[in-house]
């Protein structure tokens, strides 16, 4: 997997807000970033001189500490010998990693929990955190048609936990373009597109999310070569995530990130305004429904 762009110190960065004070019984990853915030505050270094110490931006530091990103073996060895704690965080960094999920996505999922607001545009299909059951498990098993029943359990499983963040009525803000073309593309036969439709168009109906459709008409837009995924959070920088075949990439520098920013707000401008996209979604679920029962 490509390792995410870390950033520079003095490149355009900043030193991030303190993080919230972490529950270290909540997760591996929030004891690591406790741990860290303690052994650099007991250096007497911000969080920049860290990073300089690292050569990566100051911001990443705030995103280790607050347990936004992921501390990798190759990141935690300079740790050590930068702060001084044996093998402390080498060693713990291997409990840290272990996941649910792709490897390539992993760290982009475990940041998306912590996220206060998800903005992403989806070029060809539903994405993970609006999906059913039924049209994940045709997603993972069109990804991988030679895999074992369990290993696709397991898969939808870890997509289903990722959805039940919008069991909180109010946060994460999310956010979703859909493409027409996700629409449109017959993902597990009819029956599943339509329960698929319905249930997207239930949670903009509850007001849960925003949800718009950039249609056909709209032409060549900002974002043809792909999906993007931008994430806002309380005590740490954006992030934006790129998606290809089984390859993720996570990077905060703050030039793409507003960049990326602005490619979403193009596009949105592009889509068909909430109503009128939901009076779409819901006329394909019609049909898909119609057509399954004929």
């Amino acid at each position: 997997m490509r390792r995410p762009n870390r950033g520079t110190a003095g490149q355009g960065s900043t030193t991030t807000p303190g993080p919230k004070d972490l529950d270290p019984s909540s997760s591996p990853r929030a004891l690591l970033g406790a741990e860290l915030r303690h052994a650099r505050e007991k250096a007497g270094l911000s969080q920049e001189d860290l990073g300089q110490r690292l050569f990566v931006s100051g911001s990443f530091v705030g995103q280790l500490e607050s347990a936004v990103r992921r501390m990798q073996p190759e990141i935690a060895r300079p740790i050590d010998l930068a702060l001084d704690t044996g093998d402390f965080f080498l060693r713990n960094c291997k409990a840290a990693s272990k996941s649910r999920y792709p490897e390539h996505f992993a760290e982009a999922a475990e940041a998306e929990a912590r996220a206060t607001a998800i903005r992403e545009y989806a070029p060809v299909l539903i994405p993970g955190l609006v999906q059913t059951a039924a049209y994940a498990r045709a997603v993972n098993r069109a990804y991988a048609p030679t895999a074992p029943e369990e290993v696709i359990d397991g898969w939808v499983e870890g997509r289903m936990a990722r959805a039940r963040l919008l069991d909180d009525p109010t946060k994460p803000l999310l956010w979703v373009v859909l493409d027409e073309a996700s629409l449109r593309r017959e993902t597990g036969g009819r029956a599943v597109m339509a329960a698929a439709l319905t249930h997207v168009a239930s949670l903009a109906r509850r007001s849960r999310v925003i949800v718009q459709v950039l249609p056909f008409s709209a032409g060549a837009h900002t974002a043809m070569e792909g999906a993007l995924k931008l994430m806002e959070f309380d005590d740490a920088p954006p992030l934006v995530y790129f998606e290809g075949v089984r390859v993720g990439r996570l990077e905060d520098d703050p030039a793409l990130v507003n960049q990326l920013r602005l490619t979403f707000e193009l596009l949105a401008a592009s889509a068909l305004p909430p109503e009128k996209s939901l009076a779409l979604i819901e006329a394909l679920a019609q049909d898909y429904a119609h057509e399954d029962n004929a």
